[in-house]
């Protein structure tokens, strides 16, 4: 049996964790996509589409260094269990959502979900190597970082399915349903999701602080930390995606053609890198080769004409970042501490999400004044450019002596 797949059968805390993961994963599609489709038919505006997924990314990434202190403070075991059951509740508010004036109660309900996913992320990601052996780190995270990418193919479309099946109120149901589904799978996990504190806590802005000195004195996890940032900034090309289907003449069917494709490379990426967690020597170049590649898969898409060759060319793209992804949660996970570790995590996130943000924000002011095909070429080029100067700087470091 693959090792990914065997440490899925033989440790069931693991499985329950990363389960619980799946699920709300799912669950957060079955209520973007059906929202995302209801809010223009309610209004006759795609303004407020915009501010919802404004609110998704932009509260969770404002909020990582305050909620990443509180996942190496308290039990993490509870602040997932807690998270989940808050967006439960909060996914019910979706079915106030009835007129052009009940509008805000959507931007309300997902600012509030928003919120417990900065509290969630940290926590869980911050949990994998307590629920796993050492040895079956390299294949859990592999798994883990598959969830993404798997829940984008997977979940995106039955929540498509489900919305135009029965109606964007269901889907808000369903998705509670997920989420009270995900607490319970937490609540089985039985090994402890965090080590044994042994000193008190420090103040909320000194646990900040604390995090953001241990970076800035080892380089290595420095450069972990931004690494994401790359092909955050490049993601803006999302943006353009229903442009480039148009210009290819692929039309609305293209456009999530071209998601699926994204979500597949996403999943698969993981899985084809794994290889590389078991020599730490090859991790940093690693990074930089999957950061080059996805500037270069882009800036490939941007000169066919072709949609199957688009299509393949996002799929690769994907492909690198999953495993860009992958990679550096590996190494983050395995050399710090603990009790630091939700805090850097939290660090790690908001630089990748406000890097995401930055980059479709510059995308929106000119997407309708300029073709697809310059926009795709210019994030390819932007990744290029970041993952040239990463490289110059990290590459210089040497690699642990341990491999």
């Amino acid at each position: 049996m693959p090792p990914a797949l065997s440490v899925l059968t033989r440790n069931k805390d693991f499985r329950n964790l990363f389960t619980a993961d799946l699920i709300g994963l799912g669950a957060d599609w079955f209520v973007m996509i059906p929202l995302l489709t209801l809010l223009p038919h309610l209004t006759g505006s795609g303004l407020w589409g915009g501010l919802v997924l404004a609110a998704d990314t932009g509260v969770t990434a404002l909020l990582l260094p305050f909620t990443g202190t509180i996942a190496d403070r308290l039990d993490r075991r509870r602040i997932v269990i807690a998270a989940d059951l808050a967006m439960a509740v909060c996914a019910l508010f979706l079915l106030l959502v009835r007129t052009p004036a009940t509008a805000w109660v959507a931007l309300v309900a997902v600012g509030a979900i928003a919120v417990a996913k900065a509290f969630f992320t940290p926590a869980a990601q911050a949990a994998l190597p307590n629920v796993v052996d050492p040895e079956e780190l390299p294949a859990a995270n592999a798994l883990a970082g598959s969830a993404w990418g798997t829940m984008l193919v997977i979940g995106a479309s039955l929540g498509g399915i489900a919305s135009e099946a029965f109606g964007a109120y269901p889907c808000f149901v369903i998705a509670s349903a997920l989420l009270l589904f995900s607490a319970l799978q937490v609540w089985r996990v039985r090994r402890p999701l965090q080590a044994e504190r042994t000193e008190p806590p420090a103040p909320a802005f000194a646990a900040i602080a604390e995090s953001l000195r241990y970076i800035r004195a080892r380089p290595r996890i420095a450069s972990l930390v931004t690494v994401k940032s790359a092909v955050g900034f490049g993601n803006g090309v999302l943006t353009v995606f229903p442009l480039l289907a148009l210009a290819l003449g692929a039309g609305p069917l293209g456009t999530g053609l071209l998601f699926a494709a994204r979500g597949l490379g996403a999943l698969v990426g993981p899985m084809v890198l794994r290889r590389v967690l078991s020599h730490r020597s090859w991790l940093l170049p690693g990074l930089a080769l999957s950061m080059s590649l996805y500037g270069l898969a882009y800036i490939g898409v941007s000169l066919t004409t072709l949609f199957p060759l688009a299509l393949a060319g996002v799929v690769v793209a994907h492909l690198a970042a999953g495993g860009n992804w992958m990679m550096s949660n590996y190494v983050l996970q395995a050399e710090v501490p603990d009790a630091l570790r939700g805090r850097v995590f939290a660090t790690d996130f908001m630089l990748a999400t406000l890097s995401v943000a930055a980059s479709q924000l510059a995308v929106g002011v000119f997407v309708d004044h300029t073709d697809p095909r310059v926009l795709v070429a210019a994030c390819g080029a932007v990744t290029l450019l970041y993952a040239a100067g990463w490289s110059l700087v990290s590459l210089r470091r040497p690699a642990p002596a341990t491999e």
